[in-house]
């Protein structure tokens, strides 16, 4: 059975923003062996259409961002979308509930999957169905923008702390029991 995990970058004040702030390389390190290492992504559409960006080459990458590509594009993917008319390479597109194709996907998955998005995260936790939280705190105040977490959350409990790279630090929670 798989385990949903929901982890993204985010500034001191909770919002998840990819053009106000960057990972340093060894915190892109991760991320590649964070994406290696998963069973799939369930993405919503927003976050989806973003990480597209990684589906055509660019001669001007560096090695890690060609290693983060060719990872991501391994990767199962299912896009959780009622608006596209498609989906890209190695992607399924689910047009039904939610809630239920990540049911499915946890049964018929072993390892991780993470959940790409605050809004589809926010619906998902309110299911009960993510099973962990990755906070990726940067030294960065937006002010504004897209939070971390949608709506409010069941109780959640710290479980770890560490350091990633120079600037990043990860809290790891799970819903309180």
């Amino acid at each position: 059975m798989a385990r949903l995990v929901f982890g993204m970058n985010l500034s001191l004040d909770g919002y998840v923003d990819h053009q106000s702030f960057a990972p340093d390389p060894q915190l892109f390190r991760h991320w590649i062996d964070v994406v290696r290492g998963l069973a799939g992504s369930l993405y919503g559409r927003r976050l989806y259409e973003t990480m597209r960006y990684w589906d055509a080459d660019d001669a001007a990458w560096s090695a890690d961002e060609r290693a983060f590509a060719v990872a991501w594009r391994q990767m199962p993917k299912w896009v959780v979308s009622r608006s596209l008319a498609s989906a890209g390479p190695n992607a399924t597109l689910i047009r039904d509930d939610p809630g239920t194709a990540a049911r499915n996907l946890k049964a018929a998955q072993d390892g991780e999957i993470a959940v790409g998005g605050p809004a589809l995260a926010d619906s998902l936790g309110k299911l009960g169905l993510i099973d962990e939280y990755r906070l990726y705190f940067h030294p960065v105040v937006l002010g504004a923008g897209k939070p971390f977490f949608a709506g409010p959350m069941p109780r959640l409990r710290l479980v770890a702390s560490d350091r990633i790279g120079a600037q990043t630090v990860r809290l790891t929670c799970v819903p309180d029991a």
